[in-house]
């Protein structure tokens, strides 16, 4: 039995107060008349356009019973709507009406304008801590609950080169993560597939490779080194991802300082890297190692306009 530390103590205590305040406590949410679980699920089929009843039965670890009425009510309310799945012609998905969208839209401005007023109270570095926190917990807690096991230092393993399973698994971490963060959709997954793909058969040339960190006999963290993709003599780093329940525990730093003793002892005589604004966690990392922002655009080649940015490190040779 673990024991309550101070700072089980502080998480648990603050959790309470969140639930209280946030309104979970209540028989409706959000300024409307649906239950927690029924806000939630329109939230969540708004972000992801459609859904499965299994799919959202899955995501909200309720009873396959409860959530069928629950997603029935939805339906009898002009909230929700039966369709085809595009996944799958055999199969239904829930979509929102008209009215669903409606619905949608005020929880958000009811729900960002409880955020905004709380953290106005705060200073910009704080309000910066309660977001990477919040999210860095939240990961946690969902990793505990698909079944990953505490993870121990010495049961990390870093590999060189491809292994069975790389490419899906390496697809399958970055369509969940930037799906559920950022709203990417399909098509960000199949271009990161079909990247990983088309590098894979690159591998064998000294100018390419690719580290997994596994835990497990499960990968949960990957980075790679293109050699060939930009101007000769430099280097791409690609496909730096890792688990939800590895992010804070060193993974990341130890992914990257394989891939640069390799572009060091490469020779290249810069590395590059394409990423976005909102994710300042590996922006901070990224700068540990010596890179440095060099351009930043608007873009929306992903689905959503973003603030694209170019990190470069250049050799000190």
């Amino acid at each position: 039995m673990h024991s309550e530390t101070p700072v089980v103590s502080v998480i648990r205590r603050s959790s309470r107060l969140m639930v209280r305040e946030l309104g979970f406590m209540g028989s409706t949410l959000a300024s409307t008349n649906y239950s927690p679980s029924a806000v939630h699920s329109l939230v969540e089929i708004a972000l992801r356009k459609e859904m499965t009843a299994s799919q959202l039965v899955q995501l909200l670890g309720l009873e396959k019973s409860s959530v069928s009425r629950m997603l029935a009510r939805l339906i009898a309310a002009g909230e929700l709507e039966e369709v085809i799945s595009t996944e799958d012609a055999r199969a239904k998905s829930l979509r929102l009406t008209a009215k669903g969208h409606e619905t949608v839209s005020k929880i958000n401005a009811f729900s960002n304008e409880r955020v905004v007023t709380a953290i106005k109270r705060l200073a910009p570095a704080q309000q910066q801590t309660i977001s990477e926190g919040l999210s860095l917990y939240a990961n946690a807690l969902l990793a505990c609950r698909e079944g990953g096991n505490d993870m121990q230092p010495d049961e990390l393993k870093i590999v060189q080169g491809y292994i069975p399973g790389m490419i899906g698994r390496i697809a399958e971490m970055h369509g969940s993560y930037y799906s559920r963060e950022h709203n990417f959709g399909r098509f960000f997954e199949a271009k990161v597939a079909s990247g990983l793909a088309e590098f894979s058969e690159r591998l064998e040339k000294p100018c390419n490779q690719i580290w997994l960190a596994v835990l497990n006999d499960k990968i949960v963290g990957s980075v790679a080194i293109d050699g060939e993709d930009l101007a000769p003599g430099e280097a791409h780093l690609r496909w730096f991802i890792l688990d939800d329940g590895c992010r804070g525990h060193g993974v990341g730093k130890k992914l990257l300082n394989e891939a640069m003793r390799f572009c060091d002892r490469a020779g290249f005589s810069a590395v590059h890297l394409w990423t976005f604004n909102k994710l300042t966690a590996a922006r901070r990392l990224y700068e540990s190692f010596g890179f440095t922002m060099v351009k930043e655009w608007e873009g929306e080649q992903w689905g959503s306009l973003i603030t694209e940015q170019q990190f470069t490190r250049y050799s000190d040779a």
